[in-house]
């Protein structure tokens, strides 16, 4: 009880996290249970800052956390109904404004930061083994005829799910294994990351893949060469184990691989229908470039400018759901459908803010490498899960029940480059204060 009392403000973040492990119903998407638990999550944060009289956000964290407000406004404005307009601004507010300042106001020290990362790592071993199982029993989505694509409780209309959720673990484990807690956790940590590499590479999916690889790697990089070079070698020697001693899914792995270098010259029908949508939102930006076509205009303008080349949708089956044509209502690349409706002006204000929370993050690394302070892991959680996010909005877009976790890994990320990395400066600044206050009460 005395834990759960000590943890208690950051436990409603907790619970959203939780409730990402519950099994959806089959051929639901959209917002689920943790989506209602976020909106909780802000009432909460509200009601302790009206009755603890705290002080709000700084000055500099408002205006880097509420940079999307001014497109996000605009591109509502524009939207073709006030009902698309609303519905929309509400989803980009909960995701990139208000559960994200929820979760930074609710962090109270790098001990309920620390706790937000192993739930992170916690939820992914869960979603994890359930995929392992559904490749080992087929009982996955459908993949090339079989239905051995893992995804985890989130079935086969969000097969980005269950890969964003272990990519987010493996990053925050990764990071824990490098930072300089003791080493019982960080065994733990490097063990939790090495047993996500197999459930990853069971979700065929190549922008998880592809985020995941560049942000350990450039984790090892920030946290050092040395350590780096053997982290390097110990994975090497794990895929080796995995892929070719063990023979785990060697053949379509290879295949999935493989077609990673050939989106030119032989794409399938993926790649095709991917590439022609980025042309339609790239056409649809250029006839509204200031301020896009407004929110949730995608799907109305897509037919208008898309080629022939685009099928009808893609094709879901398998795990639990019947087959279903599932249309392809967006982009694909968060980049482009921010510039498709919302222009210039919300694409420059929603990678403003978050570019602006990654330098931060980076520049506190940096100050704790010199000073050897601790908080080297909370730095490379911080700064590693956004720059996953930030690399897989070139292969997806928000939407479906992982949603929310983009919300809750803003936070953290926020939490850190703008309250975080700081206290160690402010502690140093305060100390002179109380040497003169302790020698004058001395005197």
């Amino acid at each position: 009880m005395r834990r759960v009392r000590v943890f208690a403000p950051v436990l409603p973040v907790v619970a959203v996290i939780a409730l990402l492990g519950l099994p959806l119903a089959p051929g639901s998407g959209g917002a689920g249970p943790a989506d209602a638990v976020s909106g909780l999550v802000v009432l909460y944060c509200g009601i302790r800052l009206l009755r603890d009289r705290r002080r709000p956000l700084t000055p500099t964290a408002v205006a880097v956390m509420g940079l999307p407000v001014l497109g996000l406004s605009i591109a509502a404005m524009g939207a073709s109904s006030p009902g698309a307009g609303l519905s929309g601004l509400g989803r980009y507010l909960q995701i990139f404004v208000l559960v994200p300042a929820a979760v930074v106001l609710l962090i109270r020290d790098r001990r309920d930061f620390r706790l937000l990362a192993w739930s992170f790592v916690a939820l992914a071993g869960w979603q994890g083994a359930i995929g392992v199982k559904q490749y080992v029993t087929g009982t996955g989505a459908s993949y090339q005829g079989e239905d051995i694509r893992a995804v985890g409780t989130f079935g086969p209309t969000d097969v980005m799910g269950m890969a964003t959720v272990v990519s987010f673990g493996l990053i925050c484990a990764l990071a824990l294994a490098l930072g300089r807690n003791d080493a019982r956790q960080r065994a733990v940590a490097a063990a939790c990351a090495f047993a996500l590499l197999l459930p990853l590479a069971l979700s065929f999916s190549r922008g998880a893949w592809i985020a995941t690889a560049a942000t350990c790697a450039v984790q090892l990089a920030l946290a050092g060469l040395r350590r780096a070079l053997k982290v390097a070698a110990a994975v090497t020697a794990a895929c080796v184990v995995l892929v070719g001693g063990l023979g785990v899914g060697t053949a379509m792995l290879q295949e999935r691989i493989d077609s990673i270098t050939q989106v030119t010259d032989a794409p399938d029908q993926s790649v095709i229908d991917r590439y022609t949508m980025w042309a339609a939102a790239t056409a649809m930006w250029r006839e509204h470039p200031l301020t896009g076509v407004g929110l949730k205009g995608f799907p109305e303008h897509r037919d208008g400018n898309a080629s022939l080349a685009l099928s009808s949708g893609s094709d879901t089956e398998g795990a639990g759901a019947a087959f279903l044509k599932q249309p392809l209502l967006s982009p694909h690349n968060m980049y482009l459908l921010v510039l498709s409706e919302q222009g210039l002006i919300g694409l420059v204000t929603l990678a403003g803010s978050c570019l602006s929370l990654l330098v931060c993050a980076l520049r506190g690394l940096f100050r704790v490498h010199r000073s050897g302070h601790p908080g080297l892991d909370c730095a490379l959680v911080s700064s590693g899960l956004l720059i996953w996010q930030l690399i897989d909005f070139m292969y997806a877009d928000i939407g479906g029940p992982s949603t929310v976790l983009t919300a809750v890994v803003l936070g953290l990320a926020a939490w850190w480059s703008l309250v975080g990395a700081n206290e160690e400066e402010q502690r140093a600044a305060a100390a002179p204060v109380r040497t003169r206050a302790e020698g004058a009460l001395a005197r």
